[in-house]
């Protein structure tokens, strides 16, 4: 895919969950492409190299939303920001409910009375696949994904307001510093020496590398005629846990033998294939990077940052995180 992302030169550009995984990624492109880059955070950002306009506060307050969205004046809108944790725990259902979906209708309806070119929201591989009678949320998580991208929808049929949501599959790579994440724990854990414990590893998941993510991401601005359409961001294949974790140990030429089964599988586990067809038509995007060129890339970045502390390891046993996936 031959992206040219100097047509966002001078576009005045709002990006949520801007230190997120992908979130940092994409305004590092942004800068680059020449855009004018504003991000928003609940914390107050340190000074970068790069030329971010950053603003501090809570999109699930309404009022909030719309002053930002009045000072920024956004030509695009990329609402990355959100509550990532795929327990089924019923605590998380009001933090996912607030940062999740409160966020999302408070930003759609501030850009609607204000006005922007292109909304786009990141989806979720959780949400229910309805076309399959799959109807039920499996966590706290995937119903509030689920219900912002619904609302999105709701937005373009009755206001023609131009949103386009990415469902984003797996995203893996350099710099996933999230231990309830299972490729930073099994990598962590792998060099330094001991055997990660997992799940009985049998979930078949699409993997997708982050760099490619930015790359669908940056497509979706400069795309047409892609208002209202939910496309697939994966790989289109699936590779199972254990057949992931053992390509880890693989490429670290690892001898400790993982411990499959340590932990118990998860409800409702969601087994779903990325559709690479509309993201290949509709914004001329297909992946790049192989899952072992990217696990490989991924090993390379923890070994020169010296994998995981053994402080950060003990933090996840302590609080009793699950190293699973929220996609």
């Amino acid at each position: 895919m031959m992206l040219d992302v100097t047509k966002l030169a001078g576009a005045r550009i709002l990006v949520t969950g801007g230190t997120g995984f992908i979130g940092s990624r994409l305004l590092t492109r942004l800068c680059e492409a020449g855009a004018h880059v504003h991000a928003v955070s609940r914390e107050r950002q340190p000074d970068s190299h790069l030329t971010i306009q950053w603003y501090q506060g809570d999109l699930a307050d309404l009022p909030m939303a719309t002053s930002l969205l009045k000072a920024v004046k956004p030509h695009v809108i990329y609402h990355l920001a959100g509550h990532v944790e795929g327990t089924r725990e019923a605590d998380a259902i009001v933090p996912t409910f607030q940062c999740n979906l409160a966020s999302t209708v408070n930003l759609l309806t501030a850009a609607q009375r204000i006005g922007c070119n292109r909304f786009i929201l990141s989806g979720s591989l959780e949400e229910p696949d309805t076309h399959n009678g799959d109807i039920v949320p499996s966590s706290p998580y995937a119903a509030s994904k689920w219900a912002g991208s619904a609302y999105a929808r709701m937005f373009h049929a009755l206001y023609q307001f131009p949103a386009v949501i990415l469902r984003v599959f797996m995203v893996y790579g350099p710099g996933q510093r999230d231990l309830n994440k299972l490729i930073p724990y099994v990598i962590g854990l792998f060099l330094r020496g001991e055997a990660p414990e997992l799940t009985s590893g049998q979930r078949a998941i699409d993997w997708i590398y982050v760099d490619d993510v930015v790359d669908a991401f940056l497509a979706a601005a400069l795309a047409e005629n892609v208002e209202g359409k939910t496309i697939d961001v994966g790989s289109g294949r699936t590779e199972t846990v254990r057949e992931v974790v053992h390509t880890i140990a693989r490429l670290l030429e690892q001898d400790e033998a993982p411990k499959f089964g340590t932990r118990p599988d998860r409800i409702l586990e969601q087994v779903r294939v990325a559709d690479p067809q509309a993201a290949e038509k509709f914004l001329r995007w297909t992946p790049q990077v192989s899952l072992e060129e990217g696990l490989k890339r991924t090993i390379d970045w923890y070994e020169r940052n010296h994998g995981v502390s053994a402080e950060d390891y003990a933090a996840v046993v302590r609080d009793g995180h699950r190293t699973e996936e929220a996609g």
